[in-house]
């Protein structure tokens, strides 16, 4: 699961220190857990100068395109600070998502190989209802994976890329929610209904399976989640 704290690996020298530094730190930012209550939100340039061991001119430049791709933002004279999204934010992305996946399960009961499908057994058959709360570490992660493996299956590139571009907040509110509320039994229960009709090539209900089940997050986050 992301981490609440920023975790910085020295970048080694390079004929482009700046490409070295917006790399490593944006890999840094998707690894954390953004949502969580004790997420470590405020960057210090002169901290991660020295834990990274570049100087600050590329990494303010490596800075600045984060802040222009909106996953940091800075603010004179107060500092600069990992973006968090509003709630009304959050459940206009998952909406969107919800839109943009269950489509692409849609496509996949026509477009994908029945090894492509079998692959999503993976995802799902190690995990029970009565283990789930031994294995909510590993079950988070493959949670994510099950739901960009249905997009992959689409073979919609443009499906796959605006998916891309809200990936990083719903990958981070699933993963603070998913077990809250026993959303994680209620998930592998939904995960092994959709990979049978995908198996079965039931278009239709595919593609309302993924489309309420990824609702019923955004239902999950309305009531229950606050992010002032």
């Amino acid at each position: 699961m992301p981490d609440t704290v920023l975790r910085i690996q020295p970048i080694a020298e390079s004929l482009s220190l700046k490409a070295r530094a917006y790399e490593a730190l944006k890999s840094a930012i998707t690894n954390l857990n953004i949502y969580a209550p004790d997420a470590e939100l405020r960057l210090d340039e002169r901290d991660l100068s020295q834990r990274f061991g570049v100087s600050r001119t590329p990494l303010r430049e490596a800075l600045a395109q984060l802040d222009s791709e909106g996953l940091v933002r800075i603010v004179a004279r107060r500092g600069i600070f990992i973006v968090r999204k509003t709630k009304l934010e959050i459940l206009e992305m998952i909406t969107v998502w919800a839109a943009l996946e269950s489509m692409a399960a849609r496509l996949a009961t026509k477009e994908a190989a029945d090894e492509e499908i079998a692959r999503l057994h993976d995802l799902v058959d190690s995990f029970s209802s009565d283990e789930i709360a031994r294995k909510m570490g590993e079950y988070s992660d493959a949670n994510i994976k099950f739901h960009q493996a249905i997009i992959s299956l689409g073979k919609c590139a443009l499906i796959s890329r605006m998916t891309d571009d809200l990936f990083y907040h719903v990958r981070a509110i699933r993963q603070r929610t998913i077990g809250e509320a026993d959303r994680a039994k209620r998930s592998i229960v939904d995960h092994k209904e959709i990979v049978a009709a995908l198996e079965a090539r039931d278009t239709e209900r595919a593609e309302r399976l993924v489309r309420d089940h990824t609702l019923k997050l955004r239902d999950h986050v309305e009531r229950f989640v606050n992010l002032d």
